[in-house]
Order: structure tokens, then C-alpha cells, then sequence
């Protein structure tokens, strides 16, 4: 029996991964550090808890429209236009299982068999995958860390091509932190207009950044990048309900529709109680989420401090999201206990088999000399997890 060509073509996702296998490695009783993790550590704030609750009890627990509950859309709308200064209209949003979700739907809408999506380097690890399963083709980009890892014009004129779709923006950026200035915004619109692809905009972490840097949504700048934008986002970072699976999409009304048909006939609507928890989480109190933020801006300051002053390791301070990119070059091709040192996962293994310290590797975002650190735990955890790091840079020869 043959099976799907397309589906054998996906890679795994290390992330998900490495993230279990320290998971298992608790579960039998080691103490295991995890710096993996995608998403908050905090409890989600008790107001969206008590929306769930009610939502439960008034019966809202039905099939709703597949593209999601007006009482959202509306909230979303609201965010949207108080937030970022775009206005869209019902019919140009769509709630989904997900942001993940709604990449998926959009790739599916606008790809035909061969179309190019770029893509810089480093890269979320689903984005090439979703646009191989929509038949795409992921085009990357190269970045360079003396740039913050951001496009460059010059990077992305050599790269595209006549079979060119969309560009995938991604700000504040998993993994490597950085957040787009409103000039480089401006020069990406200018590049999607002269070569007329789509802008996917995956604003997912919009509300972590930290100091004076400030989130611009693209589709805010010209009447063109509000054409050719879909926007991405969620409740999944910014409120710590990555477990309640809600994300959401606006843009084009054509684009829109063609996600909702698609939807429709594959999850159809997106859970109808955490969409009632999310109406909250957009309309109600902030508060906690500003707890949220100062205590991670805290631990990004105490984590970066700390890797610079580890010997062999370097990093470029993030402006966003909750990661840090961490530069291995100087361990890489050296030595640890006779095992040589190839790559960022074999960096990765050994770490989390000798001083129990799970990160992820950078060859997950298409950068094998990097690893990835999640500064979304405990400070106790990055405190312990960092001395075991350091100890562990000691045994490399």
C-alpha cells in the first residue's frame, strides 16, 4: 500500500519533540530543565476562567457558524481597530482552532500546486510545512544575525521569482525576538506591491515586547497592504490560553471566504466555550497580562545577561516573543566527552543527557548553529538551567 507522497515529504516537528521527550524524562522522576516550551507559564487570568464557567452553564456549548461567534468577531474587530488602527468588517475574519489553524487555512486559499512562499531563515517551524501541505513551495530567505535576523530588500529581490505568492512576516518573531521597525514595514509593502504577492503577517506575540520597541500590524500602513494582508494573531500567548486553541485571521473578504468554505469541511467551528473565554480575554481586564509581561521582560534581562557571560555562547538580546537565539559557533566541531560536537542536535542531545537541560535546536528554524532558549518558565528554572548550561560549556574541548 502506497501512502500520501505529500504527507511523507513533512518533517516532525523538534520542537514538539524534544519538548516531550523532557516531558517523559520528568515523568520518571529526573529533574529536567525546559527551556522548549511555547507558551506562558502562567494560569490563565481567572476573568476568562469565570467567562468559561458561565459559557458552560448558559447552555453555549453547540455547533457555531464555522468561521466563529459574532460576539468574537466583534471583539476582534474592536482589538483591531483600537489596537493596531485597521478596520475590517465581520466578513473579513475568521475564528479558527488556532493561529496555527488559520496559516493553514490561508496557505490552502491562496496556493496552487508550484506557487513560492518566502520565508526567512530563521523560520517558525510549521510555516514551511504548512505550505508544502497546500502544495506550495517554502522559498527561504537568509538572514544575518548583524541584522537581527530581519529581510533585507536586496536578500529578498534575489529570491523571488514569477512563481512568487506570498511573504510571511513575522513580528515579534519566533525565534530570534526581533520586532519590525515601521520604516522596514513600510520598504516590505513597497516590495509586495512592485512584485503583487500576498502579505501573511503572523502577529501571534504582538503584545510581548519589551523597552520602547513598538508592534505596527502592516495592513495599518497603505490602502495596498491592507489589500493584499491577512493578518494573523490569537489568544494563545498574550492571555496563556495556548491550551484553549482559538486564533483568528482578517483580511482580503474573498480570502476570508475561501478560508471559511475550507474550514468548514475540516474542523468546522473552533471550541464554542473557549470562544466565549476569548470575547472576555479581548474585552475585559489586562491586568494580569501586564504581570505577565513585566515578568518576562525580567527573566529576558536575567537570561541574556546570564548567557553572555558563559563562556562559548553569545546571543542577540530579543526585542519580543519569549526566546533567546544562542549562538554556538564556538562549540561547534570541539569536543564533549569524546563525542564531536556536528550541530546544534547533537549540541541539544548531549546537554540534555548529561545536565539534563532541554533546548531546542536551531536546525528547527533552519539555523544549525543555533539553539533555542524559552524564557517562558520559572525564574528558579532559568537560575538552575543556565548554571547546568554553564557547567556543561566546561566539559567542550
Amino acid at each position: 500500500m502506497i501512502l500520501s507522497k505529500k504527507a511523507l515529504q513533512i518533517e516532525p516537528s523538534l520542537t514538539l519533540s524534544i519538548t516531550a521527550a523532557a516531558k517523559k524524562m520528568k515523568l520518571e522522576g529526573i529533574d529536567v530543565v525546559g527551556f522548549g516550551a511555547g507558551e506562558p507559564d502562567f494560569n490563565t487570568p481567572l476573568n476568562i476562567q469565570q467567562a468559561a464557567i458561565t459559557a458552560i452553564k448558559k447552555g453555549f456549548t453547540k455547533y457555531t457558524a464555522a468561521s466563529g461567534i459574532i460576539e468574537l468577531k466583534e471583539a476582534i474587530i474592536k482589538k483591531l481597530r483600537n489596537d493596531n488602527n485597521i478596520k475590517y468588517n465581520a466578513s473579513q475574519i475568521i475564528i479558527s482552532t488556532g493561529a496555527k489553524q488559520c496559516l493553514s487555512n490561508v496557505f490552502q486559499a491562496i496556493l496552487n500546486p508550484g506557487d513560492q512562499v518566502l520565508i526567512p531563515i530563521p523560520y517558525w517551524v510549521s510555516y514551511p510545512e504548512l505550505v508544502k501541505l497546500a502544495d506550495g513551495i517554502p522559498v527561504f530567505v537568509k538572514t544575518s544575525d548583524s541584522n537581527n535576523f530581519k529581510y533585507t530588500i536586496d536578500e529578498l529581490e534575489k529570491n523571488v521569482t514569477e512563481k512568487t505568492k506570498a511573504i510571511l512576516i513575522n513580528s515579534p518573531n519566533n525565534p530570534a525576538g526581533f520586532v519590525y521597525s515601521k520604516e522596514e514595514l513600510i520598504s516590505l509593502a513597497e516590495f509586495a506591491k512592485k512584485h503583487d504577492i500576498f502579505i501573511i503577517s503572523d502577529e501571534i506575540y504582538e503584545k510581548l515586547i519589551y523597552g520602547d520597541e513598538k508592534h505596527i500590524s502592516i495592513a495599518s500602513l497603505s490602502k495596498d497592504a491592507y489589500n493584499r494582508t491577512v493578518v494573523i494573531n490569537g489568544v494563545s500567548k498574550t492571555y496563556a490560553m495556548t491550551g484553549w486553541r482559538i486564533g483568528y485571521a482578517a483580511g482580503p473578504e474573498e480570502v476570508i471566504k475561501l478560508m471559511s468554505n475550507i474550514q468548514s469541511h475540516t474542523t468546522s467551528n473552533a471550541n464554542s466555550i473557549a470562544q466565549y473565554a476569548s470575547v472576555e480575554a479581548l474585552n475585559g481586564d489586562k491586568s494580569e497580562v501586564e504581570k505577565m509581561i513585566q515578568e518576562f521582560a525580567k527573566r529576558r534581562n536575567y537570561m541574556v545577561e546570564r548567557l553572555d557571560e558563559i563562556k562559548g555562547l553569545s546571543c542577540i538580546k530579543p526585542k519580543g516573543a519569549f526566546y533567546v537565539m544562542v549562538n554556538l559557533d564556538s562549540a561547534i566541531g570541539k569536543k564533549a566527552d569524546n563525542t564531536v560536537i556536528e550541530d546544534s542536535i547533537v549540541f541539544s542531545k548531549l546537554l540534555l543527557e548529561k545536565e539534563k537541560v532541554a533546548v531546542i535546536p536551531g536546525a528547527a528554524f533552519g539555523m544549525n548553529n543555533y539553539i533555542r532558549l524559552s524564557y517562558a518558565t520559572s525564574m528558579e528554572n532559568i537560575k538552575k538551567g543556565l548554571d547546568r548550561i554553564n557547567r556543561f560549556m566546561l566539559y567542550i574541548k
